[in-house]
């Protein structure tokens, strides 16, 4: 699919998300009747090796830049599986922990890191997650992560729903203060025990659901970065190294990556970077598209960052499409200190 073919469907998407249609899918449901005996023969191998644990990394990173009565960042991750680190044994490689150090240390200061995503979570338990993060209005994060849309395209939800939650969910975390980085739908299509035709179509319902995706958190004032193409290549040629045991879910490895290409894009939202890294460089194709173009772009680019820019033209809104450069991560606290209740 074109970037063109693809902008056009994702805005269709998003525009039913908004004004309440329902009916577009993403990949037919026809053809996806047809192939669930492969769907079944995926599942027998996919989760084989993982036994559900989920490290607790909640706490407090960079305590070695605690000033006294200067408030730590908060930062919370809401999704699901992917957010939440399953695939992984220790606090300090989950994306959570990944992100809280390096922000800790981009910033100078400490962060307190809370994480609500749930393993198995679709987009319509963000509702539930953001009233976690944003029920006491004295802690309301500074920042927000979003990993979200995997399980939407597994369990065939329609991507119009999907986009309206999310689209929800992120003007809700807004509304409250909080800034909010949208990691979207991961590729399907580099799970290794998938086979042709279902690994085609995961990749494209992916892929469709991530542009539909960054146009509705755009419109909401919220920032992207696409997971899909990140995930993609790179598991695709190091599926041994950058997939958990489980074929699934990403090894630490893995979520190093994810992390160091979401990071730039946390510290850009909370103004941490100089200001002239936030204009756009035309040596790395950076610049300023219709947003639908720009979410289209995204998705089929490793770690693109996508954000609002001027609020409409003659296509529509345009937003700020930005190819950060991914930068090294500290190593996280082991035993981070639990915050105070």
């Amino acid at each position: 699919m074109t970037s063109l073919s693809r902008a056009r469907v994702a805005r269709r998407i998003a525009a039913g998300a908004a004004y309440g249609g329902g009916g577009i899918g993403l990949a037919g449901a026809a053809a996806v009747g047809l192939l669930l005996a492969e769907v079944q023969l995926a599942k027998r191998h996919v989760g084989n090796g993982t036994d559900n644990y989920l490290p607790v990394a909640d706490g407090l990173y960079g305590r070695a830049y605690d000033v006294p009565g200067e408030p730590a960042l908060r930062l919370a991750v809401l999704g699901d599986s992917t957010a939440a680190g399953q695939g992984v044994h220790r606090a300090g490689q989950t994306p959570g922990a990944l992100l809280a150090s390096g922000l800790a240390a981009v910033a100078e200061r400490p962060v307190e890191l809370r994480n609500v995503a749930v393993p198995g979570a679709q987009s319509d338990d963000l509702e539930r997650q953001v009233a976690l993060v944003v029920g006491d209005p004295t802690r309301v994060p500074d920042i927000c992560v979003i990993m979200i849309g995997a399980n939407d395209v597994t369990h065939r939800m329609p991507p119009t729903r999907s986009v309206r939650y999310l689209a929800a969910a992120v003007r809700r975390l807004r509304t409250a203060g909080a800034e909010v980085v949208v990691g979207t739908c991961p590729d399907l299509g580099t799970i290794e025990p998938v086979q042709q035709p279902l690994r085609w179509l995961a990749r494209r319902a992916s892929r469709q659901l991530a542009a539909a995706q960054t146009i509705g958190v755009v419109e909401q004032g919220g920032r992207t970065v696409s997971l899909g193409d990140l995930l993609g290549p790179e598991f695709a040629a190091n599926p041994r190294e950058l997939f958990g045991p489980d074929n699934y879910h990403p090894s630490a490895e893995g979520y190093a990556t994810a992390a160091m290409a979401v990071l730039p894009t946390l510290c850009a939202a909370l103004g941490l970077w100089p200001a002239d890294e936030d204009r756009p460089d035309a040596a790395r194709r950076e610049g300023f598209l219709p947003v639908a173009r720009a979410a289209a772009e995204a998705a089929s680019e490793a770690g693109t960052e996508v954000a609002a820019a001027m609020p409409t033209g003659p296509r529509g809104p345009w937003a700020l499409l930005k190819r950060r450069r991914r930068r090294r991560l500290p190593e996280p606290e082991t035993t981070p200190i639990q915050p105070a209740q």
